[in-house]
Formats: structure tokens, C-alpha cells, sequence
């Protein structure tokens, strides 16, 4: 029974061996075509015709933009941004660091935006928030990253100080807390790595698919591919009442607060 098993496997090998040669000399790649199909009937498990990723360089650290990356901050000037309101861009850059200019002439929603909008995207933010700040709560380094201009992940100074558990740190604000409260003291760089799924509605508007949004605070997992329920409101319900275009702006977020960013960039999903 030993021959006859050995001999099987020896077969088994060989017909194994012919497919993946034949594969390679039909596409000049290694794979295998006698495999099984996978789900929507286009590949074969390993299949050597199935298109290969693009390749790109990833960033000298974690934190640095790879070379697909559309880079939004550097420190070298707001050429991707503008005022929300229309007005001339009074934020501050010193040595390379983006400074929230709180103004109290400003009405409603105080923002910078970007001037090309996106949909589908992997976003980095690095931010600080203000040493020696006394305010309590909401009033304390508040600013936020609103993906569209529209779904908030809040920044706040949350160390040390509470508010409500939908609105600290790494809260997509109003809807869901962060699965685990992840803050640095105030005045330590802090990042956001953001993966933003755009709803999906028909031609006709009707939501097919709700945003989805994945969030990493300084390395650990606080939001894990949360269902939104529509864009960011205070004290209300959030719903996708209103449709809205496919791309929108990125939106930081002046709370009256000067908190600081560096190192914007993203990447659209395809």
C-alpha cells in the first residue's frame, strides 16, 4: 500500500508540476490554472493571468507619505486649501507647523478646507493640542477632521479631561466612541490615520450604502469600519436626509482653539 500511495502522490506532484509549467509558459508568470475558480468566475486560485498591484514606494516611516500619495501639508505653504467662508486664509505657519487662528468675527462653522474634493480616500493628519489650556469638555484643544467636509472624527484634548463618550478624542462625533481612549498629553504630536469609505445612493438618490470609516489614534484601532449614520450634527440625529456629490473637500476644523497640524496627505481608493 506504501508503493501505491508514494506512486498516487508521485502523480499527483507531477500533474501538479506540468500545470504550473504550463502556466509559466503561457504567461511568462508562475501560477497555476488547474485550480479552483474563485467567487465571480474571472480568476483561478494563484491564477499567473491575474493582474499584478501597482507598485509604489511606501514612505520612510509609517508617517510619511508614500509615492501614490496626494500630500495636502507639508509645512510649505496652504496652496491645497481655503477659507470655508470664501476669505483670506488667516491661519499661521511657523516652521513648518499649521496654526488654527480662532477669529471671533467668524459665524457658523469656522473651517479650512481643500480645494479638490475626493471621495473614497486613506487619510493621515498628525495634530497637537495646546499646553496650558483650562477649559473643561468640548472647551479644551477642540478642533476636527471632517472627511467630506461633512463626517467628523473629533480632535480634543482628552488626556485628561472628559466629555461625553461621543465626543472625545477619536469619536466619530455624535455617533460612535472610540473603542479605546488612545490621547497623548497635550502639546505631543498625535495622529489620525482615517481609511473613509463614500456612501452609495442611486441615480434617483435612495442610499444603496452608508459611509463606512475606520479610524486608527496613534497606532491603535478606536473605530473598526463603523456604519455612519449620515453626516455630523450637534445634538441631533444624524441621517442622510440630503444626498450629496460623489467628492467633497477634506475640512479641518477652527473650535476656537489653536490647535496645530502637520503632515496632511492622502491616498484615493480606487
Amino acid at each position: 500500500m506504501s508503493i501505491v500511495r508514494l506512486t498516487a502522490t508521485t502523480f499527483a506532484a507531477s500533474v501538479t508540476l506540468s500545470a504550473a509549467i504550463a502556466a509559466a509558459q503561457e504567461t511568462g508568470r508562475p501560477g497555476f490554472t488547474d485550480t479552483p475558480m474563485l467567487p465571480g468566475g474571472e480568476w483561478h486560485v494563484h491564477d499567473p493571468a491575474r493582474p499584478y498591484p501597482e507598485r509604489i514606494m511606501p514612505g520612510s516611516t509609517d508617517a510619511a507619505p508614500p509615492s501614490d500619495a496626494k500630500v495636502l501639508f507639508d509645512g510649505s505653504g496652504l496652496g491645497s486649501w481655503e477659507m470655508l467662508d470664501g476669505g483670506p486664509i488667516d491661519w499661521q505657519i511657523d516652521e513648518g507647523v499649521l496654526t488654527v487662528t480662532p477669529s471671533a468675527e467668524r459665524k457658523g462653522f469656522h473651517a479650512l478646507r481643500t480645494r479638490e474634493g475626493f471621495g473614497d480616500i486613506q487619510l493621515h493628519v498628525e495634530y497637537r493640542t495646546p499646553v496650558g489650556a483650562t477649559g473643561e469638555g468640548q472647551k479644551r484643544g477642540n478642533s476636527g477632521i471632517y472627511v467630506m467636509c461633512l463626517y467628523e472624527v473629533q480632535i480634543l484634548d482628552s488626556h485628561a479631561v472628559d466629555t461625553y463618550a461621543d465626543g472625545q478624542a477619536g469619536a466619530i462625533y455624535g455617533q460612535y466612541p472610540p473603542l479605546v481612549q488612545a490621547s497623548r498629553p497635550a502639546g505631543a504630536w498625535q495622529s489620525f490615520d482615517i481609511v473613509f469609505e463614500a456612501p452609495r445612493r442611486e441615480e434617483d438618490g435612495v442610499l444603496l450604502e452608508p459611509a463606512y470609516m475606520t479610524v486608527l489614534h496613534n497606532g491603535v484601532l478606536v473605530q473598526n469600519r463603523r456604519a455612519l449614520l449620515g453626516p455630523t450634527v450637534w445634538r441631533q440625529l444624524a441621517t442622510y436626509d440630503e444626498p450629496h456629490a460623489d467628492r467633497l473637500p477634506l475640512c479641518l476644523q477652527d473650535h476656537d482653539d489653536p490647535v496645530q497640524f502637520r503632515n496632511v496627505w492622502l491616498r484615493e481608493i480606487d
